[in-house]
């Protein structure tokens, strides 16, 4: 058997200007008779260590926000073990390639350094529009569920993470965890960087889980690898720094209706709207038959402050492609009514209350449905069609407590106190329930707090 075909191991660590070890840095070996290469990450103690190695001759390289290290001469040999590597890093001026491989470690100039509660900290508008940014934040990651993209996993990394889904699946958390950490520690790939950080999310540890998002998506920018960060960074209420990655994701890959999707909803987020609504139908226009889009235009519709431009002429095109969607129906009389907040056409009120009713026709828990065709009767002075459609938008969703408020105020105007009474009492306990539910699942989700050089050290709260 000839020497090439046998391999070994290649480790070391890396040092800064100062000789202090350095986490996170890329470290590339490269095969110099072919194009064979290898990545991994240096752990918390600036290590680094690669297996499987084919004895030959190779260039080894280091690099981390403007900072690199090179060995240019590297020969591995055959069942022998190479004496430990000290790289130190130096000062460097990327070009070409080299900046754009380097292109997430140079900027944003910033680190996730803690999480905190941030149900005191507040967002950008109303609540509605707070409510509506957590709401495509969390649609905004379940997007890769319904369109898988190709991982370009190995058979290894398959069977491994089959394992670790085995483990989840049974309720073994720990266990899955363990199964990820382990094999990232040996071998390092992006792919293991981003299994751990899918691990790490469902398990609650959002501040390993980022940090493992990040670096598979700096050693393999891929639209899965950039997807996955800035959907974590969205999630956890980093909106900047979500808008900066999926802005990148869509220079990167311009017909990823993920991405501009996921980019219109961050820019929401940053009360953007007119720019999120703008993606949105970009989204939509890259793939008229997909639903997502849609969806995430509905929301933005009802909780912008006002109408947005592109998004009327695009329900119009829901309810063609999808005539029998209570659904498209909703939302596209929902876009003709916001309209009317600053022109108002009594032939377009007209045409909206043909859409709401096709849309409660087709399903009859569509309470959002009857709750407006109930607000257009009170609109007309006719009361007792709207009591009839709030009674019917209480039915199909018996938490809904604005139906209650304005059947409450309907019930005051006509004179029946009894009823009003016990109307704003169900009101004033949903929007109770509601709020703590709220709360609750804010506190469940930590927010990022960054840091840039010279900050202050950050207090991590559990």
């Amino acid at each position: 058997m000839g020497s090439q075909q046998l391999s070994t191991g290649v480790l070391g660590t890396v040092t800064d200007p100062d000789g202090a070890h350095v986490a996170g840095v890329v470290v590339q070996l490269s095969a110099t008779s072919s194009d064979a290469r290898m990545e991994t990450v240096t752990d918390t103690s600036g290590a680094f260590f690669f297996t499987h190695v084919m004895a030959g001759q190779y260039k080894l390289t280091a690099s981390k926000s403007g900072l690199e290290g090179t060995v240019e001469h590297l020969r591995v040999e055959p069942d022998k073990l190479p004496q430990p590597l000290q790289i130190t890093l130096h000062h460097a001026t990327p070009t070409g390639d080299a900046a754009q491989a380097m292109q997430f470690s140079d900027e944003p100039n910033y680190t996730v350094a803690g999480v905190t509660d941030w149900t005191a900290v507040g967002g950008h508008g109303s609540d509605s529009t707070l409510r509506t940014s957590e709401s495509l934040a969390i649609a905004t990651a379940t997007l890769l569920q319904s369109n898988r993209i190709d991982r370009h996993e190995t058979a290894a990394e398959v069977e491994l993470e089959q394992q670790v889904h085995d483990q989840e699946q049974r309720g073994n958390n720990a266990q899955a965890q363990e199964l990820a950490h382990n094999a990232l520690q040996k071998y390092g790939s992006a792919n293991l960087y981003r299994l751990a950080g899918e691990v790490d999310e469902k398990s609650g540890d959002a501040l390993a889980a980022v940090h493992e998002f990040e670096l598979a998506a700096k050693l393999d920018p891929s639209e899965l690898n950039e997807f996955e960060w800035g959907s974590e960074l969205l999630l956890h209420r980093a909106i900047l720094q979500a808008e900066e990655v999926f802005q990148h994701g869509v220079d990167a890959y311009p017909e990823s209706v993920r991405m501009q999707t996921a980019l219109g909803a961050a820019l929401f987020a940053s009360a953007r709207y007119q720019d999120a609504a703008a993606r949105l139908c970009k989204a939509s226009d890259l793939a008229p038959a997909d639903e997502e889009p849609y969806q995430f235009m509905g929301k933005v519709e009802l909780a912008a402050p006002y109408a947005l431009t592109c998004l009327e002429p695009h329900m119009q095109r829901y309810v063609q492609l999808k005539p029998k969607s209570s659904e498209a129906s909703y939302l596209y009389a929902m876009a003709i009514l916001k309209r009317q907040e600053s022109a108002p056409d009594q032939q377009a009120v007209a045409q909206a209350e043909t859409l709401l009713r096709q849309a409660v026709n087709l399903d009859a828990r569509c309470s959002d449905g009857y709750l407006e065709l109930g607000v257009l009767a009170a609109q007309r002075k006719d009361l007792p069609t709207a009591v009839g459609y709030y009674t019917k938008a209480i039915a199909a969703d018996p938490k809904m407590a604005e139906a209650y408020y304005r059947l409450a105020k309907i019930y005051e105007r006509t004179g029946e106190s009894e009823k009003a009474k016990a109307a704003f009492a169900m009101h004033e306990k949903l929007v109770e329930e509601q709020k703590a539910t709220t709360e609750q699942q804010r506190r469940a989700v930590k927010q990022f707090l960054f840091a840039r050089p010279g900050d202050a050290p950050t207090v991590v709260t559990p």
